[in-house]
């Protein structure tokens, strides 16, 4: 086979090179074109000479091109995978820390939440762009695999106003499963058997069966709970279990900041989280990861591309959908997974125009649902409250109407448990201020912004949060990992 796959945002090193290595796991796929895109030349540089080492020691006729003309990318790709950040960590960390101003505590802040919406408003308009070329000068079936956040807004944004066939991708149902089956006392994630459905990084395990065994609450909530390491990480997980009767898929840090009870008061937040990772509930840290991750890649560069000679081994692909999508659609070869996809009825009690995220069939047809799949209340009801903020924000970015901005952001529901309305005007005009020349949308509303911040007397605080911690140096990263590797 030979076809083009596009990546754009390409310069997401680590990432980039595992959907690259996954999708020529595929024997029928080492005769095809990647082509890599990227604002950065700099990263470009870096993630090709990776692929084409990758390629070389792999003695494949694959083909990697990279250029910064995003157009000439994807020409003619029949695939285009977007994992883009707007804005990088600049952007992201006023995410966190204008916010933070306000009392709001966020771990991720990158799918609802202040930060989250705001990550959106600068991530829609690209995302439009790389519709209007896909339908200009891509292939005439092309499909876009949407891995960037907030996921359910930029998937909505490029099916609803892109108008091009749009999947988004994620991986927060397959760690999930794979922590359920591992309390279980499965010996592989392959025992598991799971429906797995609600909306993006909210999704519910609303049925589980161990080879062949239902799994009810009781068991479930016993086995975390007996459990060393996750009965500590996962406690807010574990409690939203007792309450709602299924598992959430994301992570503790995560699912805090979708739910207006455990993030709203400083003593709460340090009550629910873990501080031995930052994906438990760490004020920020996600981007004090991300931070420390490119740090680490550019200065141990030398290592990576080292690491790239190393053959291709198919028994390590990863589980991202990506790869076993264009297999199953290039192939017939039938590939179950979860997908983000317009609602349509799929689940009964969301919205039909809302993006669900739940389980699917992918073969040479294409992506088929597995429809009337209905929610527990209480799990539609915490979808809903998201869906609602999700629909105005991208409505709002669409529009550049900052008024409703507001409104969305005001009615997210941490946002809505710890700041008042006066707060939430005034937090969203210093957000718009501060990103503005990512937000385009928006530039009839800055001035304006900026006369009413002069003018303000609301006063506000300067608060590193609940729980931070500093970005580590490269030499602490480095004895950190030795420590680890002799512990092993």
């Amino acid at each position: 086979m030979s076809f083009k796959i596009a990546i754009i945002g390409a310069g997401s090193v680590g990432f980039t090179k595992k959907l690259f290595t996954d999708i020529l796991c595929v024997p029928e796929f080492k005769d095809i074109e990647f082509a890599l895109t990227d604002l950065s030349e700099h990263n470009l540089g870096m993630i090709k000479a990776i692929l084409d080492r990758i390629v070389e020691a792999n003695g494949l006729p694959t083909r990697v091109t990279a250029t910064t003309d995003r157009r000439k990318a994807i020409e003619g790709a029949r695939y285009i995978i977007s994992c883009v950040r707007v804005g990088g960590l600049e952007a992201y960390a006023d995410d966190i820390r204008i916010p933070l101003k306000y009392g709001i505590d966020q771990c991720v802040g990158d799918t609802i939440c202040a930060g989250g919406i705001l990550y959106g408003q600068r991530n829609i308009p690209v995302i439009l762009d790389f519709c209007k070329d896909i339908r200009e000068v891509a292939d005439t079936n092309a499909k876009f695999l949407n891995y960037a956040n907030p996921m359910a807004m930029n998937t909505w944004a490029a099916i609803e106003y892109g108008k091009v066939d749009t999947v988004g991708l994620c991986h927060g149902v397959q760690h999930g499963a794979e922590q359920i089956a591992a309390v279980l006392g499965a010996k592989s994630p392959r025992e598991l058997d799971y429906v797995c459905s609600g909306i993006n990084h909210q999704t519910w395990f609303i049925d589980l069966r161990l080879n062949g065994r239902k799994i009810d609450k009781d068991e479930l909530v016993a086995a975390f709970e007996a459990h060393p390491v996750y009965s500590q990480q996962e406690k807010l997980r574990i409690d939203v279990l007792k309450r709602f009767g299924v598992y959430s898929t994301e992570s503790n840090g995560h699912l805090s900041e979708y739910l207006p009870w455990y993030r709203k008061r400083p003593d709460e937040i340090t009550r629910w989280i873990d501080m031995s990772d930052w994906i438990h509930g760490e004020t920020g840290g996600y981007l004090r990861y991300s931070t420390e991750t490119r740090n680490w890649f550019e200065t141990e560069y030398p290592q990576f591309l080292e690491a790239a000679s190393k053959p291709i081994d198919a028994s390590k692909r990863s589980n991202e959908h990506a790869s076993h999508i264009l297999e199953a659609l290039e192939t017939n070869r039938v590939y179950r997974g979860h997908f983000n996809v317009k609602n349509d009825g799929v689940i009964t009690n969301l919205p039909r125009d809302a993006i669900i995220e739940s389980p699917g069939f992918v073969d040479r047809f294409g992506i088929n649902m597995a429809a009337g799949i209905t929610l527990p209340e209480a799990c539609a009801a915490t979808c809903m409250a998201s869906i609602n903020v999700q629909r105005m924000s991208v409505h709002a970015a669409i529009s550049g109407d900052i008024d409703l901005l507001k409104l969305a952001v005001l009615h997210d529901p941490l946002v809505g448990a710890v700041s008042t309305p006066e707060e939430v005007w005034q937090m969203v005009d210093e957000m718009v201020v501060a990103q503005a020349q990512w937000l385009p949308q928006y530039a009839h509303a800055v001035p304006a912004a900026k006369e009413r911040l002069s003018k303000s007397t609301l006063k506000t605080r300067e608060w590193a949060g609940a729980a931070r911690r500093n970005v580590r140096s490269i030499e602490e990263l480095r004895a950190e990992k030795a420590a680890l590797k002799q512990a092993v």
